[in-house]
């Protein structure tokens, strides 16, 4: 089997845990960590360093003979413009899948590519994800779901049949979303919360049941 040289772009918490799930994949090897806002040659996870920053992915391409790899930043606004920003500089770039070995996955999901799926997941019959996800730890994509790009779902969130996730919005932790919600772009689920109703898009919601609390813009910090 032929080896591709992959790098993790972020080094905090969450590209760890991606650096982790890529390093129990078949095909891949991390060759470390791009990350602009930490030191050249620290040590972030076993003995995965700091290779530099996007501006440096040419050289550090060439010199590791690396194809690609995956932006592993929580932040689904940052990880938006992260993306981009290593699309500009290296418009070659590979962006692959961190699927974790013990993940759940129909053969008739569609998955797009950047994902990273996340131990003990489970995507059902016909859901569709699309570029630069997050389905993290124990969470539950129920059959024929949509979740757009650059969203997330946080541990044990569970969605019901036919939910659609807009681009960019987050699910917090244990939220539980009722069959045939359509939540909007941009949005964030409060942790622990059910949600009932639809939801609009640039909207705030929390509670059991879940209630709209507020407005947000895009960009705005959420975690």
């Amino acid at each position: 089997m032929h080896i591709k040289n992959i790098v993790v772009i972020g080094s905090s918490g969450h590209g760890r845990v991606v650096a982790d799930i890529l390093s129990q994949m078949s095909g891949y090897r991390v060759a470390g960590f791009i990350d602009s806002f930490a030191e050249k040659g620290t040590i972030r996870f076993g003995h995965l360093s700091v290779l530099g920053g996007e501006q440096d992915l040419p050289a550090l391409m060439a010199e590791h003979q690396i194809t690609g790899g995956i932006v592993g930043i929580g932040d689904n606004w940052v990880r938006s413009q992260v993306a981009a920003k290593v699309q500009a500089v290296v418009p070659s770039f590979e962006f692959v899948n961190a699927i974790h070995p013990s993940a759940v996955i129909s053969d008739t999901a569609h998955i797009g590519h950047g994902n990273v799926i996340a131990a003990n997941a489970v995507i059902n019959t016909n859901a569709t994800l699309g570029h630069h996800c997050i389905i993290n730890t124990a969470a539950c994509i129920e059959h024929d779901n949509r979740m757009d790009d650059y969203s997330s779902v946080a541990p044990r969130v569970v969605t019901g049949g036919n939910v659609t996730i807009g681009a960019y919005t987050a699910i917090s932790i244990g939220a539980v979303v009722k069959h045939g919600i359509s939540i909007g772009e941009q949005s964030i689920i409060g942790a622990g919360a059910v949600v009932l109703k639809p939801v609009e898009a640039y909207s705030i919601w929390y509670g059991v049941p879940a209630r709209k609390m507020g407005e947000r813009k895009a960009g705005d910090k959420y975690l």
